[in-house]
């Protein structure tokens, strides 16, 4: 007992840092965001005809989008939720810069019913990263 009194602090951190290596892994799970690769993401928009949400800013769009995708900032989702209407059942892809936003989006996207939406792993980076490309 006095081992741990004595380390309380270190054994926190090493604590937390469980905690946090288990949400990275889990977390998305655990929200019910399904992430994909950007090679999953290219297999669904040519295969399946997914609609590609993209959730930056207007001024990050105008530097590089998917190409088709539609741009919806993340503020103003649930306001625009309507718009999404004809894609409820269809495959989505969800994207931002770097998969943070897009995990939010799709978790909106659930709780509003739309069972398809998929998270883009890493965003436009991982996009550009796998040498796909981007509209200008």
């Amino acid at each position: 007992m006095q081992f741990v009194l004595d380390n309380i602090f270190p054994i926190g951190i090493g604590l937390f840092s469980g905690v946090m290596l288990l949400w990275s892994m889990f977390g998305n799970r655990i929200r019910g965001i399904k992430a994909i690769d950007a090679q999953a993401a290219l297999q669904l928009i040519n295969h399946k005809n997914a609609f590609v949400l993209d959730v930056r800013e207007p001024e990050e769009y105008k530097s590089g989008h998917v190409l088709n995708s539609k741009l919806i900032p993340l503020g103003k989702l649930k306001e625009r939720m309507g718009e999404l209407e004809n894609y409820r059942d269809q495959a989505m892809v969800v994207v931002c810069r770097t998969g943070n936003r897009s995990g939010t989006a799709c978790v909106l996207l659930g709780k509003a019913g739309f069972t398809q939406a998929y998270n883009l792993s890493g965003g436009v980076m991982a996009w550009q990263s796998s040498k796909l490309p981007l509209e200008k």
